[in-house]
């Protein structure tokens, strides 16, 4: 079994095939046959990678192997060659479905730049297939989603806090989940079908703050006309959220810390204090500490908010789980506005991962919920992306140091970069085990060993420490 992928050479003449046979073989295992016919004969007991044809021949031609492949195999790429190339025929083979077209005479490196990008195309098509399968929760918490290590560790954080009646301060950068967390916490706990109430602490006036947390009783102060309850009491028996902690006004900080210690809560203008009882999470992207160290955040509060800490990662620091993430909001996007997109092109796939999201999750499901609205067919495509996004990718490809090499070192250089990613990726998710990994690549093991060892990978590496 090759660990190469697999191309299959079409063309009548024998000098053609073994001219791209030479040119690809270094990197691929490449097949070759001699007419259309054999071509059909052939794809309909062997699935390839990428088929490489010539249009006219005797016996079958070009369209019609191109029409067999994607009718038998439509994940194979298949590129045309032909010496009597026109733009109507090259649209007419796009239309139906090849990836690229090349006229004959052509460049060696045009041939192994065209082959290596419908390689790459077919593995993001496979990559973004297997996203639609994930999001069947497996990689998720209640309605958190994603499958990298940062987020394998939250989702054990969360699942141990869910079942503790104990006050959770979750920390992160603005638009990383913070109340979808919180959520995801009192949905899994044994307050869940209790009522979840989320403040703002930051969008309320400061002259309200305190009656809408707290309650109040008729004639409390000018306007109070009936008796209210508070936002904590309404809240008893369930999970109370606080976002945005750090923007409590210092007095209101102070009967906050008394409800946490006492279990009572006292309506604004009360005498009599009420017995109240509710879990209470609360929020921020301040950093608490600092706030303490300039007297704006009391030191008692922070310490009684800060028992069960949560970091949430900012999304530049999974960026594997943006894949996920995207298709998740595009099938959002496309049944809230009940739009037939069902998925992304795969150069905006490689796009999106590739931009750092400054805005974090919130930035890209909004980015992705424009694409989706203003996108026409079926994917969404590079256009249809934000101009910051486009702008970040495409300047990083500018200032790549690779295209100060020859074409031919670039491609090892960005094909071993690739490779060491993805098996590093491959222990990580099986925890060294050589034997799932191997299933998973879809090779044997003695082969997975060889890669590991080429680019100097150990297994032990990626195995958890013993207890």
């Amino acid at each position: 079994m090759t660990d190469r992928p697999s191309v299959l050479v079409v063309d009548d003449k024998e000098n053609m095939c073994h001219l791209v046979a030479r040119i690809l073989g270094d990197a691929y295992q490449v097949k070759t046959v001699e007419d259309g016919a054999r071509a059909l004969a052939l794809i309909r007991t062997r699935e390839f990678d990428v088929v490489v044809t010539d249009i006219r021949m005797p016996g079958a031609d070009g369209f019609e192997v191109l029409r067999a492949i994607k009718q038998h195999a439509p994940d194979t790429e298949v590129i045309l060659m032909t010496a009597y190339a026109t733009v109507p025929r090259a649209v007419e083979a796009i239309k139906e479905g090849a990836y690229d077209y090349l006229s004959k005479p052509f460049d060696p490196d045009e041939v192994s730049l065209v082959v290596a990008r419908a390689l790459e195309r077919k593995q993001l098509k496979a990559q973004a297939a297997s996203l639609r399968r994930e999001l069947n929760g497996v990689y998720g918490f209640q309605n958190l989603i994603g499958k990298s290590a940062p987020m394998r560790a939250l989702y054990g954080l969360l699942e141990r806090a869910a079942g503790l009646a104990i006050t959770v301060l979750i920390t992160g950068e603005t638009g990383t989940g913070k109340e979808l967390v919180a959520r995801a916490i009192h949905h899994h706990g044994p307050r869940k079908n209790k009522p979840f109430i989320a403040v703002n602490c930051g969008a309320l006036p400061s002259e309200l703050i305190e009656s809408e947390l707290f309650g109040h009783v008729r004639g409390a102060f000018t306007g109070a006309g009936e008796t209210k309850m508070g936002l904590v009491e309404a809240a008893s028996g369930g999970t109370l959220f606080l976002d945005e902690i750090g923007e409590l006004p210092l007095a209101v900080q102070v009967k906050l810390n008394r409800m946490l210690q006492d279990k009572e809560v006292r309506r604004v203008g009360e005498a009599t204090a009420r017995r109240i009882d509710v879990r209470v999470i609360t929020a921020t992207h301040r950093d608490l500490k600092a706030e303490v160290a300039a007297g704006r955040f009391r030191e008692d509060l922070y310490y009684r908010l800060n028992v069960f800490p949560v970091q949430l990662p900012p999304l530049r620091e999974r960026r594997e789980d943006i894949p996920l993430l995207a298709m998740h909001f595009v099938q959002k996007a496309a049944k809230t506005y009940r739009l037939p997109v069902d998925g992304l092109e795969p150069e905006a796939l490689r796009v999106l991962t590739g931009y750092a999201w400054p805005g974090n999750v919130r930035q890209l499901e909004n980015a992705i919920e424009r694409a989706v609205a203003i996108t026409s067919g079926t994917r969404v495509g590079t256009s249809a992306l934000p101009p910051e996004v486009l702008g970040e990718s495409q300047g990083a490809v500018a200032n790549d140091p690779l295209v100060k090499l020859p074409f031919r070192e670039a491609v090892d250089l960005v094909r071993d970069r690739a490779s060491r990613d993805y098996l590093i990726a491959l222990l990580r998710e099986f925890g060294g085990n050589v034997t799932r990994a191997a299933e998973r690549a879809g090779m044997e093991r003695e082969s997975l060993h060889r890669l590991l060892k080429r680019f100097g990978l150990r297994s032990d590496d990626f195995k958890e420490p013993a207890a």
